[in-house]
């Protein structure tokens, strides 16, 4: 382990609003916070909003700084890319900035049914051979649905295409609502200025020339999903 991973991983366990439970803990178990959120941690009745395979956290951080009567956690299963966004919202005092290490095939151990308003999802890995291990594949959208309100959106923000595409099939196959998609947000017009928070990665794409697409999506009520025929 490289040096300055190991202290970053040190000063992790400083940060008061970075959550790191042990695998047993949460493993078919509830995480203590699980359903009382808002009063418990955040003191606030805001809405609360994941950014699922949050990296750096940069999203997380710009989000919660523009919108301070919102809640935001980050979620990420590396601790040495979580530190980044810890050590920012701690050094800015973010009250409405959160993060935890754990993977996300975990959520519905953090989060009550209804307890988040919306997701997003910033340059999740494509994973164009593994079809299960996409963040908008049916295995993971049942588990968003066991804690998105009713109502509550789905954000997917990628340079991939495919996945872009993939994800518009998945809505159009399963009957979702589709509220809005761009294959390109730098050349769309009428679209909101949140979209342009640019994070680590969304900057190295937009270098090699990769346009950055978004769909937003709801969950329609439904708890199952079946996957379209495109791959």
């Amino acid at each position: 382990m490289g040096k300055n991973k190991y202290q970053r991983f040190i000063e992790n366990e400083t940060f008061t609003l970075l959550f790191q439970p042990p695998f047993e803990a949460v493993f078919q178990n509830d995480f203590h916070l699980k359903g009382h959120w808002r009063e418990a941690f955040f003191k606030n009745t805001h809405p609360l909003i994941l950014e699922l395979g949050c990296g750096r956290g940069e999203y997380t951080v710009e989000l919660a700084r523009r919108y301070p009567q919102k809640n935001f956690i980050g979620i990420d299963r590396k601790g040495a890319r979580l530190w980044r966004g810890a050590k920012t919202a701690t050094e800015e005092r973010l009250p409405n900035a959160a993060f935890i290490r754990t993977r996300i095939d975990f959520i519905t151990s953090f989060f009550a049914p209804g307890e988040v308003d919306e997701i997003w999802l910033t340059f999740p890995d494509p994973q164009p051979t593994r079809p299960r291990k996409r963040l908008t594949g049916g295995r993971f959208l049942a588990r968003y649905a066991q804690c998105l309100k009713a109502g509550g959106d789905v954000h997917l923000k990628t340079d991939n295409r495919a996945l872009h595409e993939y994800t518009k099939a998945m809505a159009v196959h399963n009957g979702l609502p589709l509220h809005e998609a761009h294959s390109n947000i730098y050349g769309a017009a009428g679209v909101n200025d949140i979209l342009f928070i640019r994070t680590h990665y969304e900057e190295f794409f937009l270098r090699q020339g990769f346009p950055i697409t978004y769909c937003r999506f709801g969950l329609g009520g439904k708890t199952t999903f079946a996957e379209p025929s495109i791959a």
